[in-house]
């Protein structure tokens, strides 16, 4: 069985009947996590290995894990900084602050590929206009140079640990004042002033980034549709232009930004049209049920193999998280996560999380 193009969600801290039936399914390639299924450590380490007992090839499982407010776990991980606070130190001490990127995306994906978590959607590469309210602080910079530099390193401290990066969200979110969450933003600029949003890309995608998300944004000057949604940005911009042959994940196809298009079947034919290899269905469980039911989302060998190159690499398991914990660089990353918040490393090993 080879991976679809569906990556949903599950109900809580364990697999109910109904969401294996789902994942079982040969249109779902993949599992996204929130913090609703996230109880603690060894918790986390079991429902993923439920999810990846499932099928062969295992399913990719991924969550949202940048640091500072976008962190689903917690209590048991490292708390991180947000980019933010990256760029200051980059400002202060270029060399620093480029370490410090490296140290982040080596920590945030050794502990998460220590319970067999594939992915974290992370690094965010949008440019910090000042004007985003849901990107704000998760930038690294307003300089594109230094958000490449930054997204680079965060990039190779996370190839070093084992896990596929995803730059997000393409081709920029960072100059539009609304939230996709909730409305479809529009960013009117020419295609020509979008060069300084790209710029991170094209460096990313020369050192071999693996996959982007693409934010549901639209560009009048390109397309009519939102950058998820649209073929001349991601056929004839990303994959053309900039040359990028790795995944292209959507943003959560039940976001506002997408739902002006269509009902989830039509928004799910125009992103695979439109050349995404991966389809973010969330905390929509009838969507996923109408979507699975419709038959119009089936697994492709270009898209599979794709997403098959973002399988996380190295050993998993508790007894691999112990090893981690009392590694030198683990104890060198932690040190330099902690004097970045102003305190002593912290990582307690159970307990509650913020929703």
């Amino acid at each position: 069985m080879v991976l679809g193009p569906l990556m949903v969600d599950v109900a809580g801290r364990s697999l109910l009947p109904e969401d294996r039936d789902v994942l079982e399914h040969p249109a779902v390639g993949a599992v996204i996590l929130f913090a609703r299924n996230y109880e603690g450590v060894e918790q986390l380490a079991a429902l993923v290995a439920e999810i990846r007992a499932l099928r062969r090839p295992p399913l990719l499982v991924g969550v949202d894990h940048e640091g500072g407010r976008v962190q689903r776990f917690r209590s048991g991980f490292t708390r991180l900084p947000s980019m933010r606070r990256v760029g200051r130190e980059f400002d202060m001490d270029p060399g620093l602050g480029r370490e410090l990127a490296r140290q982040i995306g080596w920590i945030l994906a050794a502990e998460l590929r220590a319970v067999g978590i594939d992915l974290a959607f992370a690094p965010v590469v949008d440019l910090e206009f000042g004007v985003s309210e849901i990107i704000g602080d998760r930038s690294f910079h307003r300089d594109p140079d230094v958000v490449a530099v930054l997204a680079g390193a965060q990039v190779a401290g996370m190839r070093e640990a084992g896990m596929a990066a995803t730059a997000k969200h393409f081709p920029g979110h960072g100059a539009v004042v609304a939230d996709s969450h909730v409305a479809l933003p529009s960013d009117r600029r020419p295609l020509v002033d979008l060069e300084p949003d790209l710029r991170p890309y094209r460096r990313l995608i020369a050192n071999g980034l693996p996959s982007i998300m693409v934010a549901h944004v639209m560009f009048p000057a390109v397309d009519a549709r939102p950058a998820s949604l649209s073929r001349p940005w991601i056929e004839g911009i990303l994959r053309g232009t900039l040359d990028f042959r790795g995944a292209v994940i959507t943003d959560d196809l039940s976001m506002a930004g997408a739902a002006a298009f269509g009902d989830i079947v039509e928004r799910a034919r125009l992103a695979l049209e439109a050349g995404c290899d991966l389809l973010l269905v969330c905390n929509d469980r009838a969507s996923v049920l109408k979507l699975l039911d419709s038959g119009a989302v089936a697994p492709e060998p270009v898209r599979s193999l794709r997403l098959a190159r973002l399988h996380g690499r190295g050993a998993v398991g508790l007894d691999i998280r112990a090893e981690l914990l009392t590694s030198p660089e683990w104890r060198r990353c932690a040190d330099a996560v902690a004097r970045v918040l102003g305190a002593p490393p912290d990582l307690a090993l159970d307990g509650e999380v913020q929703a």
